[in-house]
């Protein structure tokens, strides 16, 4: 049964800004398409969310980074992470080399698709910005996705390559996302990485990387619709560049350090 409009809107009134951040970032990175028109709504949403959130922070003295990283951290462990089964079975049965390919194009799609919804959004503000959410909160809500669907596909590279990571959900989240903030996979052979995830370092990193992906995100500002291609093509390359970091580097950490196309099925 369909529900109301004036009902729906009503139920997406935000009660707890922090709750709704995490469950609306878990709906934009669930395996299956979107349709644009609900992924529109879902980033508005998270937008209006996050900007709630923003306020605080400003009003206790929080800088943006130190901000992004704390948000993040609390989302992490709400992103959905298969296992291999799962993944093959999603992937039309596909293993080893040909499920890494095409786990990166996946993510390669979804990020270019957040860019170009978050670039038609900026770009559309030169018309009519009264209209739309204010800029920075929809680029925090850009950078938030992109960040997550990164860390999802870290994370599930490594089950393709066997790269085991232990721990309980929210540590191996917090290990995932500090790995992304590296731009590298997971020593296996060194489990201290999981427990010192956390370390001051470890922080900096991640408030960096977040504050380079917003930056990259600055750059959807523009008339028509130049913002949309910018916003998408710098994704899709950006993902793709993670997306084959990753790959190289969990083949060296496999005891067999298979190379391009000796990956066990």
């Amino acid at each position: 049964m369909a529900v109301p409009e004036k009902d729906r809107r009503a139920g997406d009134e935000i009660a707890d800004p922090e709750k709704e951040v995490g469950e609306l970032v878990s709906r934009l990175t669930e395996p299956g398409e979107l349709e644009p028109a609900e992924r529109r709504r879902l980033l508005g949403r998270l937008a209006k969310a996050l900007s709630a959130g923003a306020k605080k922070a400003k009003e206790s003295g929080a800088g943006r980074g130190r901000w992004l990283a704390d948000v993040f951290l609390n989302v992490a462990p709400r992103i959905p992470i298969r296992d291999l089964h799962t993944l093959s079975e999603h992937h039309h049965g596909l293993t080893g080399e040909q499920l890494a390919d095409d786990l990166i194009r996946t993510a390669q799609k979804a990020t270019m698709t957040v860019g170009a919804i978050g670039g038609a959004l900026a770009a559309a503000q030169f018309a009519a910005p009264p209209l739309l959410l204010s800029a920075p909160a929809q680029l925090v809500a850009e950078t938030i996705v992109v960040a997550a669907i990164e860390v999802k596909l870290l994370a599930e590279l490594h089950e393709v390559y066997g790269v085991r990571v232990h721990g309980t959900g929210a540590q191996r989240a917090i290990a995932f996302t500090a790995a992304w903030a590296r731009q590298r996979g997971i020593d296996p052979l060194a489990p201290a990485s999981v427990s010192l995830a956390l370390g001051a370092a470890t922080k900096t990193a991640l408030r960096n990387r977040l504050m380079r992906t917003l930056g990259r995100h600055l750059t959807t500002f523009g008339p028509f619709l130049t913002g949309a291609v910018a916003g998408g093509a710098l994704n899709r390359m950006a993902t793709k560049k993670l997306g084959e970091a990753i790959r190289e580097d969990l083949r060296g950490k496999l005891p067999s350090g298979p190379r391009r196309g000796e990956l066990p099925t």
